[in-house]
């Protein structure tokens, strides 16, 4: 095994451990453990479980911004291009659900914190399609005149709730379900 896969294996191993432990139940040793490296190992790719916990956290946003990106319709409307977002998202979290659930915990903890302000101040590059559709919309007066994390808000926040309930099996997201919950958070940030 080269020295990238054994770094793939602990990344994956502590997301699995995180998504279903999080973050204080998924020890260091116990990462190792599983992803079959010693204990010492793992410090020469993470410096620390902070340093291990923000590459997750990078490394699932870029593989969200390039699956938004394949097939994004930049020519399109900004309605047209927030719906395509939002269904994207949707839909990625559902092939994926222990990514949801490492994000929503990511972004519950301290470790989001300034990570969400600078997103919001557009000091992050990594949601820059968010924040244009944003800008845009603000610029063209097509949103409603609310501050940056309002807009955020609705328009994720529903969003959120719903993919809990469907990975918890309280709610099943089809096709159709997913086109009325997209339409009614642009319904939520529309003049």
């Amino acid at each position: 095994m080269n020295k990238t896969d054994k770094r793939a294996d602990i990344m994956d191993v502590a997301l699995n451990l995180i998504a279903e432990r999080g973050f204080h139940d998924s020890p260091m040793a116990l990462i190792a453990k599983q992803a079959g490296v010693a204990a010492g190992t793992i410090y020469l790719y993470f410096e620390s479980k902070d340093e291990l916990i923000l590459a997750l956290h990078r490394d699932l946003e870029v593989r969200i911004t390039e699956m938004i990106q394949e097939g994004y319709p930049a020519a399109a409307s900004i309605r047209e291009k927030f719906l395509y977002m939002n269904r994207k998202v949707l839909k990625y979290f559902m092939e994926n659900p222990f990514h949801f659930r490492f994000m929503e915990q990511f972004f519950n903890s301290p470790y989001g914190l300034s990570h969400r302000k600078e997103r919001l101040l557009g000091k992050s590059d990594k949601s820059k399609i968010m924040i244009d559709i944003f800008e845009q919309g603000a610029e063209q007066q097509i949103l409603k005149n609310l501050p940056m994390s309002a807009l955020f808000a609705l328009a994720f926040g529903p969003l959120q709730t719903l993919m809990r309930d469907h990975i918890l099996g309280f709610l099943q997201l089809d096709e159709a379900t997913i086109e009325q919950v997209t339409q009614a958070c642009w319904d939520a940030i529309k003049k």
